[in-house]
């Protein structure tokens, strides 16, 4: 255990004064659902005017293009919100990346738009957990350690994007510059109720199989028809067969089909897969190939593949193991118990991980029940993530994080 200074403390009182709960629930009346684009540029604007207390440039980021494949299976371009960037200090020996989305899993016609008191110190409310109350936990601690005399040598640059929940596919790019140069990152997905961060996450791939068959009358010459769902189901079978110890596969839609007198030559297969190393990925790539080929050979139809990886596994390497073991350090010095395990679901970390910087992405505050009617935020937990946050920047600063910068 390291004694806190008088110098720290005062940081760390200055987190706890923020007015975090205020600006969770303004926040949080606010629908910013991922395709709701006027929710999000509302919400935008008033975060841009939150971390406008902080030195430094902020801008609002056009995303990327993002192509998607319709029912029909014509190639879309899908519209997204801007996206956040702040920038404090380029030339700061000591680099970090914050990160955190805007976005919610709640659309503008989704009945859970309220928020409620459960107990004293629960808010039940959409998007409370997942992410407000972690970027009011991110700028409070920012704020913090703009206070703090040592504060020249830490430089961070703080992206909150708009596309988190559907897989940052219009910010990744924005993600891999930022990350550019960082000797660390933090993310601010909620930590569980009880405190526990995630360590090494799987990966996650989202595809469209689209399979063209030839149409038939059903009854007149059905075995001049190439069924195009049936060999969609066939290959969702066999890639759900192939589901092991490496990886999991979860086919979840197949659109197309056709009027019941008509054997059907279009259907498109949506499927994710998690993979849990990098080999994994390989292999289920691999998969997927030869998947196919068996299956447009046995039922003679074409097909044709879209989509990728866009979250990379995030193993618990050894300097993400040194940064964990940084924030364990300062946990102990506050008076809270870290701890962390291994867990399926994907975020920001792991785009930010694969460029080879250590993240520890559940820097939020405490809560549960996430992407449900049910997510609540335990209200204690904001001045005390806070206080987290911003003793493990100081220490990075302090140098007692010896990550080693990338490129």
């Amino acid at each position: 255990m390291t004694a806190i200074s008088p110098a720290e403390q005062a940081v760390l009182d200055h987190a706890s004064a923020a007015p975090m709960l205020e600006q969770v629930q303004s926040w949080s009346a606010v629908n910013s659902g991922s395709r709701n684009l006027n929710g999000l540029a509302a919400m935008a604007a008033l975060l841009a005017d939150a971390f406008s207390a902080l030195p430094g440039d902020i801008r609002l980021i056009d995303p990327a293009p993002v192509d998607s494949i319709s029912p029909d299976g014509a190639l879309l371009q899908i519209d997204h919100g801007r996206h956040l960037l702040l920038s404090v200090r380029p030339e700061a020996p000591v680099r970090v990346l914050l990160t955190g989305h805007m976005d919610t899993v709640f659309a503008a016609d989704h009945p859970f738009q309220t928020q409620r008191w459960l107990d004293d110190h629960v808010l039940n409310g959409p998007g409370v957990a997942d992410m407000k109350g972690g970027i009011a936990v991110m700028l409070a601690a920012l704020r913090a350690v703009e206070t703090w005399e040592g504060r020249a040598a830490l430089g961070y640059d703080v992206v909150i994007n708009s596309d988190e929940e559907t897989g940052s596919a219009s910010s990744a790019p924005l993600l891999r510059d930022m990350a550019a140069g960082k000797i660390a990152a933090l993310t601010y997905e909620p930590a569980l109720p009880d405190g526990t961060l995630a360590g090494a996450r799987a990966g996650s791939g989202n595809f469209s199989i689209i399979v063209t068959g030839r149409s038939a009358h059903a009854g007149r010459n059905p075995e001049e028809g190439r069924n195009a769902l049936l060999a969609a189901a066939d290959l969702a079978l066999r890639l759900k067969a192939a589901s092991g110890t490496g990886f999991s596969c979860n086919p979840a839609r197949i659109d197309g089909g056709s009027p019941n007198n008509v054997v059907p030559d279009h259907a498109i297969l949506r499927v994710n897969f998690r993979p849990r190393t990098p080999a994994d990925e390989i292999a289920v790539r691999r998969l997927i190939e030869t998947g196919m080929e068996a299956v447009a050979r046995d039922h003679e139809v074409a097909m044709h593949l879209h989509g990728g990886f866009g979250r990379p596994p995030k193993p618990m390497d050894e300097k993400a193991q040194a940064l964990f073991d940084l924030v364990r350090r300062c946990g102990a010095d506050l008076g809270l118990p870290i701890g962390w395990r291994d867990t399926g679901g994907v975020c920001d970390g792991n785009n930010i991980a694969a460029c080879g910087v250590p993240v520890v992405d559940t820097m939020g505050a405490r809560g549960g029940a996430i992407h449900s009617p049910d997510e609540f935020l335990m209200t204690d937990s904001l001045p005390e993530r806070a206080r987290l946050s911003a003793l493990a920047l100081m220490r990075i600063a302090q140098g007692q994080y010896q990550g080693r910068m990338t490129a």
